[in-house]
């Protein structure tokens, strides 16, 4: 029994990053390039003659490059283990297919870190650790999502996996824990050269804190970074001089030159010196108790003081060091967040073992189950409410179920915002795709120009048959507005008597982006959005006396008709 408890509650991680993932099944700008890349060599391969040609013909990534390079590591990995399963598979939603493979491959990365917790403080802990990870909504929402932090994400967490420690004090450690030291240190470098440039200092924090405790040799030290800076180098430079068709290409190097030595990141924004610490932290916890009750807890309990000061301290001197670069954001810390639920697990399992012994630790306990349930309650409304940030992926679902499919070639212009909040490669219609038997010879050709002076060109837009337009205004000649599509922008207090906007969208037949979601949300989706409307509904009767906080939705993407053949 106590076995199928443990495989249950481990199985929230996989189920809840799935369901993340069909709630808001698309994508926006920071995975644009992975997503993009992943597609392009699914859809396209990899050409092994006339190599520039093709990829300059065939992959977005030489016609929209970024600011800096990035690496086909990724996108490659992805690609391969889809690959079967997007040309076998008839009717598979490849997408979906690519993201879910990323989320389980995350998924996987924290199980094999809750085995090690298991193997070093008991089942009970490591059930606490699922819990809060469960429970924390970046973590699900974005295991799924092309982010270059979350390819190195997993391989940091099996890292992680490797440091835990089962040997503290002047206890040396055998040979085999060397060897998982050694083993942490490769895979760190390796993800530190390829994906994330930050995690060098995440790596070196660690290094110097294995060094001074004796757990490793500089030898040991020397020799893993050596290798892992082999095999990093030799990935990255190989693969993306092919894809990027420069030789020798780095990218983390071409990041961290325009990033850190040029200070270019800083035009994204700057936050203080603290804001890892009193902003992000927390928000990544979520769970209020974690680190007001329970890392407190295990960092003052002797018998847990050593491993937690372990666990905690590498990673909390990382905050510090990595604190110093002005521009912050909460993904470039997300790697050390399993070590630090890790920490509040060992405190919340010392309070759950003990709640029969004190009052006090009843009391605790009580707080820990309501504090969790409350947590995957604001999870979810975050949820919901994050799905609603891709108006221009469902804008472009929309216009290929409604346009008119009598066309043999249907030209659409996407602005900037549209392929910010959701339009990829992998949502558009191939030629060799159709959408529905009245359309099914009809030829999609697709626009992304951004450049303001030929959109400024009134002969630019003759073109066009369609356009998904933020302004509509900006679109030149004549055009009628086929649908709007709203979009999340913010939060807005309801008081006692008035109605939901989203209970009203579906008193109204879903009127709207709403019916959209009707449309477009098959399945789980659906029942999420429902569920979510009947937790607002007994909220706001029982518990906040009619009170409630909700999403705030505006128009946000225009889908314009050409009116050039009526005229």
């Amino acid at each position: 029994m106590r076995r199928l408890i443990d495989a249950s509650i481990a199985l929230l991680v996989p189920l809840l990053i799935v369901l993340h993932l069909y709630v808001a099944p698309y994508t926006k700008v920071e995975e644009s390039f992975n997503i993009q890349a992943t597609h392009d060599i699914i859809t396209y391969g990899v050409p092994f003659q006339n190599t520039n040609a093709y990829l300059e013909a065939h992959y977005d990534h030489l016609s929209f490059p970024g600011s800096v390079p990035r690496t086909f590591l990724g996108p490659l990995a992805l690609a391969g283990v889809a690959w079967p399963f997007a040309w076998l598979v008839e009717g598979v939603d490849k997408q979906i297919l690519v993201r879910a493979i990323l989320g389980l491959y995350n998924a996987f990365s924290i199980l094999v870190f809750r085995n090690g917790i298991a193997h070093a403080f008991g089942s009970d802990t490591a059930n606490w650790y699922i819990l809060f990870q469960a429970s924390q909504f970046h973590v699900m929402y974005y295991a799924s999502r092309t982010l270059p932090n979350f390819f190195a994400f997993g391989i940091s967490t099996i890292a992680f996996r490797s440091l835990t420690p089962s040997y503290v004090g002047s206890m040396k450690p055998p040979w085999r824990g060397v060897q998982e030291y050694r083993k942490a240190l490769v895979m760190l470098t390796v993800i530190g050269v390829t994906f994330r440039s930050e995690i060098a200092i995440l790596l070196g924090c660690h290094t110097a804190w294995l060094l001074f405790n004796k757990r490793l040799s500089p030898t040991d030290i020397v020799t893993s970074g050596v290798l892992g800076l082999a095999i990093g180098l030799g990935l990255t430079v190989s693969v993306d001089s092919f894809f990027w068709q420069k030789i020798p290409l780095w990218p983390e190097l071409s990041g961290f030159v325009f990033n850190i030595l040029k200070g270019r990141s800083a035009e994204w924004g700057t936050s203080p010196f603290h804001y890892y610490f009193t902003s992000a932290f927390p928000r990544l916890l979520l769970n209020p108790l974690t680190w007001q009750v329970c890392i407190p807890m295990a960092l003052t309990i002797p018998a847990l003081r050593d491993r937690a000061f372990d666990m905690l301290v590498p990673n909390m001197v990382f905050f510090a060091v990595y604190s110093l670069q002005p521009h912050k954001e909460w993904r470039f810390i997300i790697y050390v967040l399993p070590s630090l639920t890790a920490v509040a697990a060992m405190g919340a399992s010392w309070i759950w073992t003990r709640r029969t012994k004190s009052f006090i630790y009843r009391v605790l306990a009580v707080g820990l189950v309501a504090s969790t349930l409350g947590t995957f309650a604001v999870s979810l409304g975050m949820l919901v409410v994050s799905s609603f940030n891709y108006p221009g992926a469902e804008a472009l679902n929309y216009l290929h179920a409604h346009a008119d499919g009598s066309q043999n070639v249907i030209n659409v212009h996407m602005d900037t915002l549209s392929c910010m909040t959701g339009v990829t490669r992998f949502l558009q219609i191939a030629s060799s795709q159709n959408t529905s038997a009245s359309n099914r010879h009809t030829l999609w050709l697709y626009d992304k120009t951004e450049n303001e002076t030929q959109l400024l060109y009134p002969g630019f837009w003759e073109k066009f048959d369609y356009a998904l337009a933020e302004r509509p205004e900006k679109a030149i000649g004549g055009w009628e507005i086929l649908h709007t599509i709203d979009g999340f922008t913010g939060v807005q207090l309801l008081r006692p008597g008035e109605t939901s906007r989203h209970k009203m969208s579906v008193d109204t037949s879903l009127t709207q982006s709403h019916q959209m979601i009707e449309d477009l949300w098959p399945g789980v989706r659906n029942v999420v959005y429902h569920s979510w409307l009947q937790v607002e509904d007994v909220m706001r009767e029982r518990v906040t006396g009619g009170w409630w906080v909700q999403a705030k939705l505006e128009p946000q993407i225009r889908i314009l008709r050409s009116t050039k053949e009526s005229a």
